[in-house]
């Protein structure tokens, strides 16, 4: 298997223990440029950072499964805390849209808003 050595460690793994192994695994699937679809609600550096920290997780499972696990445990607590704040800032910044607006506010801004909504809650279902 082809391992090289990290450049850093994930900032909310256990420290490295030596070795070679590598962090490429799971980071390259975030290569792909996004021409079309939803904008994503993790900035592209925090969600590579964590695809980083699971290729590496997958590639040092063979020789050190114990802290394989605990890394990838580490990247899906850090992806699940930042999609919760991402999420509440979401929610923040919509409420913040139609909240403050008048009675006789017209019903095509209000339907911009809930369309928004939908379109955010159906992508949580879908996830």
């Amino acid at each position: 298997m082809d391992h090289y050595a990290p450049t850093t460690a994930c900032r909310w793994s256990i420290p490295q223990q030596g070795g070679d192994a590598g962090d490429r695994g799971l980071a390259a699937t975030t290569d792909v440029l996004r021409t079309t679809g939803p904008e994503p609600l993790l900035p592209s550096d925090e969600r590579e950072e964590i695809m980083r920290c699971l290729g590496h997780a997958v590639n040092i499972f063979p020789d050190s499964p114990r802290e394989a696990l605990e890394e990838a445990e580490g990247a899906f607590d850090e992806a699940t805390a930042q999609l919760a704040n991402a999420l509440a800032e979401r929610r923040r910044a919509l409420r913040a849209g139609w909240a403050e607006l008048a009675p006789e506010t017209q019903s095509t801004e209000l339907r911009l808003a809930l369309r928004e909504y939908r379109e955010l809650t159906g992508r949580l279902l879908r996830a």
